[in-house]
């Protein structure tokens, strides 16, 4: 039974003898962070006035200058480590300001449970509901460097189309076509014990799971379902899973990434984001209109959709995203919905005609995104639709890339770079205000973040494809 109070932590450290304390929290672009304290120091003052550090190097955070933080652990997140020599337990953490003792407006997590409060206040619904398909690579070997002078990248999978003709004394020729690797089974899919693993000690760690899978790509792409949970459980969730997948690949010597598009030519990994609104345990997205929703749903999906060019600046916010978000490989840059057609930025799936199962699938997320502020960002723009009635227009269940140019020209498109996104989340993010969710200062520091680290790091640099375009020029 997961712990709820810090007395059921405290059980939970003695029946596994824990002897640290490793207190998670999240920086702005997305990835954990952490710091370990003794278990005997884990008392009822960590849990009521927290435990202090230095938030300045935190990136996104605190200026040199206002550096003290607190991190006050959440109890409902606990788990025993699964990976960690000396028992440990894990918990993840919500970030205050030690002076005024009020939650730190730059920690994505308060920003997540701001959107869950927002919506109870809305009195539209009192849960959303998330669940997230992360797909991700598994590769045998990685380098990459860069200079003033070089810039490379080299990846390498036992599973890759690319090694066919490679010598490995031998060299058993079960390597997964490109476009190709859903779902072969062993030997062809060397992975399937090692996402059983994974998924082991995600159960371990308190999470629910559905179901595991190659994905499409060659060179060990695959796909670990989590069962839907509420908005920040999910988020908490998301980053347990890309903790446990991590690890467990290091104990192989294999390394995993989550990054959208690593591999040139065959598919990108996406995280296709299931959402629905529920209160007082009734679903609120089925009726009689298109594939099964209600009106209230199609409203959401009209959010989304209008949403959907400043959204992306969040839910996929790398410049790496949008190599990923490009036509032919069966990625969502068609800003349209659909209940069929995967194309589609907008998808309802059709699984089943169980009311409690009417959901829409958001499929421009990836899995490169800080889940706290792309959940709650989507779930600002299904209000936002919801609250205007905003008409999604009419359903495309065509072949996206079979239309004719004349009317392939009136779907509109996602964006085609994260400068474009960030541009368009400059201009349309009204959305994200209310509430108070979001705040000018968070959406002006993530734009800001966003251009000098990356947009700008990324211009500058000369790409190594311009070489053998332009070198003999």
């Amino acid at each position: 039974m997961a712990p709820s109070t810090p007395g059921d932590v405290y059980k939970l450290c003695k029946e596994h003898n824990v002897k640290m304390v490793d207190l998670r929290f999240i920086d702005l672009p997305g990835v954990w962070q952490h710091f370990s304290i003794p278990v005997d120091k884990l008392d009822e003052d960590a849990f009521e006035t927290g435990v202090g550090f230095d938030g300045s190097s935190i990136r996104g955070w605190q200026g040199i200058q206002e550096s003290d933080m607190l991190v006050i652990p959440d109890p409902v997140t606990a788990f025993i480590d699964p990976f960690l020599s000396v028992p440990t337990l894990s918990i993840v953490c919500n970030i205050k300001d030690p002076v005024t003792r009020q939650d730190y407006g730059r920690d994505p997590r308060f920003i997540a449970r701001k959107a869950e409060a927002y919506l109870k206040s809305t009195g539209i619904a009192d849960t959303s509901y998330f669940g997230p398909e992360a797909e991700f690579f598994v590769f045998d070997d990685v380098r990459y460097d860069f200079g003033v002078n070089h810039g490379s990248f080299y990846l390498d999978s036992v599973e890759g189309q690319w090694n066919s003709g490679r010598e490995e004394k031998p060299n058993l020729g079960y390597k997964p076509r490109y476009k190709e690797g859903y779902f072969p089974v062993p030997p062809a899919d060397t992975l399937q014990d090692l996402r059983s693993e994974m998924v082991l000690a995600m159960q371990s760690c308190g999470i629910e799971v559905e179901a595991q899978h190659h994905e499409v790509a060659t060179g060990g792409q695959c796909e670990i379902d989590m069962r839907f949970q509420s908005l920040v459980r999910m988020a908490d969730q998301l980053m347990v899973y890309k903790y446990v997948i991590k690890n467990t690949a290091k104990k192989y010597n294999k390394t995993v990434t989550l990054m959208p598009k690593p591999l040139f030519q065959d598919n990108g990994s996406g995280m296709h984001v299931h959402v629905s609104l529920w209160k007082n345990n009734q679903p609120l997205f089925a009726g009689n209109k298109y594939a099964g929703l209600s009106d209230l749903a199609l409203y959401a999906a009209g959010g989304l959709l209008k949403h959907a060019y400043a959204l992306v600046a969040i839910t996929a916010p790398t410049t790496n995203s949008y190599r990923r978000l490009v036509p032919g490989f069966e990625a969502p840059n068609k800003l349209a919905y659909s209940m069929r057609n995967r194309s589609a930025a907008v998808r309802i799936p059709m699984y089943t005609n169980s009311p409690k199962a009417k959901r829409l699938e958001f499929r421009c997320p990836d899995g490169s995104c800080n889940p706290y502020l792309a959940f709650a960002a989507m779930l600002m723009a299904v209000l936002d639709g919801i609250q205007n009635k905003i008409n999604p227009g009419n359903p495309l269940d065509k072949d996206i890339y079979d239309l004719p140019p004349e009317e392939a020209a009136k779907v509109p498109t996602t964006p085609g770079s994260l400068e474009e996104a960030l541009n368009a989340l400059e201009k349309d993010h009204e959305f994200l205000l209310k509430g108070d969710v979001f705040t000018k200062e968070i959406i002006h520091t993530w734009i800001e973040y966003k251009r000098k680290k990356e947009v700008d790091a990324i211009r500058v640099r000369p790409h190594p494809y311009e070489f053998a375009l332009y070198f003999d020029i």
